[in-house]
């Protein structure tokens, strides 16, 4: 099989799908690896150490996309990508898709008629979510460091220090879901020496969390009275709740961010599947925040794009068995074999296949098994 590997073109976007050892792997199976010149280098990888473990370098993202069998990716197709999704049929790509939170990437997969597999849909029997979690990981520890800096007064913040000095109190952090990227949240917060608020529906999960972390925050059963009592004095509110391959529902409208703490700061991890507060909308890097009322809103829907060098070995580290999996046997017969593969599945030759994606937008939905 011949994989593509482009360079992402998404803004601010420096994350490389494949590392120089994932390109020895495949090569080492007999596949051919071809690498858009540049790809790696947001993420300190030279073109140089790719062709020295067996990849060939092309110059032509065109001629990335048209010709490989299987074209893999960090971040769902932008406009300008569009085009390339036809260029050849038959074609996998396998990447982050996110497709529930946009109609205009979902509708330009199904028209070019390929098959496009999500990294964030693949679903472990244990609902783990083995190529989302490195990326949650990755998101939330840096949620209490963007917000603190946010929250320093030249940023637009209140001029809050997070962790306090001596006789003045820490920063309030309320973290509203306790999934992969609330837990690495709460981590980087306690360890910041912030005082951290940590809210779920899952009792049982609260009691995991109350365990590991030993006293060091407070655990609250999540509903919307609890949100607004905690969330109307806090300094900094982390959104990391997630609905697999769904929209995120909306947990903080703008009533209650009216009565926050001016200067107070918002990062919604959950931006890529729409956003868990009312007002959140996509930011970049470049323009990261935005105020709503007099909170600060920090929405970067690739966060774990600003440091790609650890983010891309991180991921790649869990995508590269599922890559080699579907580049030696085919899409069709390594999702009829592997469960949790086959539920990353969410567009096949014109059609809805993940029925998530298909409810969010209206759409009719066609199951995987009757297209295989």
């Amino acid at each position: 099989m011949i994989i593509g590997v482009p360079k992402e073109v998404k803004k601010d976007e420096y994350r490389v799908a494949i590392t120089p050892a994932g390109v020895r792997e495949l090569t080492s199976a007999g596949h051919i690896v071809h690498v858009e010149q540049g790809a790696g280098e947001g993420s300190s990888i030279p073109d140089a150490e790719y062709v020295a473990t067996g990849a060939k370098i092309v110059p032509d993202p065109d001629e990335v996309w048209a010709g490989a069998d299987m074209v893999l990716k960090v971040k769902e197709p932008v406009e300008q990508e569009y085009h390339r999704l036809s260029l050849r049929k038959d074609q996998v790509l396998f990447t982050y898709l996110h497709l529930a939170a946009s109609r205009e990437c979902t509708e330009a997969l199904m028209t070019a008629g390929n098959v496009a597999i999500a990294y964030e849909t693949v679903r472990l029997p244990d609902n783990s979510l083995p190529l989302l979690t490195p990326m949650s990981e990755v998101a939330g520890r840096m949620a209490p460091i963007v917000a603190s800096q946010h929250l320093m007064r030249p940023a637009g913040g209140r001029g809050t220090l997070v962790c306090g000095v001596p006789g003045v109190e820490a920063a309030k952090v309320v973290i509203l879901g306790a999934g992969v990227a609330g837990m690495a949240a709460a981590t980087l917060a306690v360890g910041l020496h912030s005082s951290v608020y940590i809210l779920d529906r899952n009792l049982e999960r609260l009691r995991q969390v109350d365990h590991h972390f030993r006293g060091a925050l407070e655990t609250i059963a999540s509903s919307t009275h609890a949100i607004e009592q905690q969330c109307v004095d806090a300094d900094i509110v982390i959104g990391a709740v997630l609905v697999v391959g769904a929209r995120a529902p909306k947990l903080v409208n703008d009533d209650l961010v009216a009565q926050m703490r001016p200067g107070s700061v918002l990062v919604d991890i959950s931006i890529d599947q729409g956003g868990c507060f009312e007002s959140s909308r996509p930011t970049t890097h470049t323009d990261p925040t935005f105020k709503v009322h007099q909170s600060l809103f920090y929405c970067v829907a690739n966060m774990p794009g600003a440091v790609p060098h650890s983010s891309t070995y991180a991921l790649a580290n869990a995508t590269l068995p599922y890559t080699l999996e579907l580049a030696n046997q085919g899409w069709q017969a390594a999702v009829k074999v592997d469960a949790p593969l086959a539920e990353g599945v969410n567009v096949v030759d014109g059609k809805v296949t993940y029925e998530p994606v298909a409810e969010a937008h209206g759409m009719d939905y066609v199951s995987l098994d009757s297209l295989i």
